[in-house]
């Protein structure tokens, strides 16, 4: 086994790797400061990024982290769907029970929404994932599907999470409406050369290897191979180790590192 070889009890290159250890990008730390402003003054924030940058696992870790008996959260994951599947999803998420009838849904969703709020007294939170699949008539309703007392309160806090390509749909002049209520907004711009660096080093401490292992030379080639990804960073990372296990180096070099870029990509 690779993590034999190299002294490690577990892979820190694991997106199992629980929460508690996990590495703090200056994406993530700006994310959060924008979901904890988006939590207080609620409405629809919106985070982009591309594949692998952390939007989902940074959300996740929010969510995850506030009280459970004064939110109510829904996650979307599934958004390639059709326009009654997207209100039925939304309905599974709230509890209540799938009709037919586009009508009758929205209805009991509007209705839920506020029991939620107003007699629970809890805050609600909807994340829908992958918010550039959505059909345009989703992102037209979801306007409406938020709108209570004529537009003059906001019952839930909407985070839509997706592809920076989500932002040229809503630049259309259908969805200005919509556009025009997103409070909040961030763009992950992913892993910087420094923050690559940083974070192979902290991932190696976790496991106490020494920094050594890995040459200096490695942090000038992998930020054009990863591309900010923090996904591809752990892949490459991680194929790296084992390559490197089996043809018995000492060190991760440059040519280990093309080798293991070059096996995920055939992946």
């Amino acid at each position: 086994m690779y993590r034999s070889y190299w002294n490690m009890e577990y892979n820190p290159f694991s997106k199992e790797i629980s929460t508690d250890k996990m590495y703090k990008t200056e994406d993530f730390n700006e994310a959060i400061t924008r979901l904890e402003f988006l939590e207080k003054t609620r409405g629809i924030g919106l985070f982009t990024g591309l594949p692998g940058t952390g939007k989902t696992y940074t959300i996740k870790y929010f969510l995850e982290n506030l009280n459970s008996g004064l939110y109510k959260i829904v996650y979307l994951p599934l958004t390639s769907v059709s326009v009654i599947d997207f209100y039925r999803a939304l309905c599974i998420g709230l509890n209540l029970e799938e009709k037919n009838s586009k009508t009758r849904m929205f209805f009991n969703i509007q209705n839920n929404i506020k029991k939620i709020v107003q007699e629970q007294k809890k805050h609600l939170i909807i994340a829908i994932d992958e918010v550039q699949l959505l059909k345009s008539e989703i992102l037209t309703d979801l306007k409406i599907l938020f709108n209570f007392e004529m537009d003059s309160k906001n019952m839930a806090t909407v985070i839509l999470i997706g592809l920076p390509v989500i932002n040229h749909v809503l630049s259309r002049s259908v969805h200005e409406d919509l556009k025009q209520r997103i409070v909040m907004n961030y763009d992950f711009k992913g892993l910087s050369k420094e923050d690559i660096k940083r974070y192979i080093k902290d991932r190696l401490d976790l496991v106490k290897v020494n920094e050594d292992k890995v040459c200096e030379t490695v942090y000038e080639v992998l930020p054009n191979i990863v591309d900010g990804s923090i996904r591809k960073l752990n892949l490459i990372m991680e194929r790296a180790l084992i390559l490197g296990a089996i043809e018995k180096n000492q060190r991760i070099d440059n040519e280990l590192i093309m080798k293991a870029s070059n096996d995920i990509n055939l992946v």
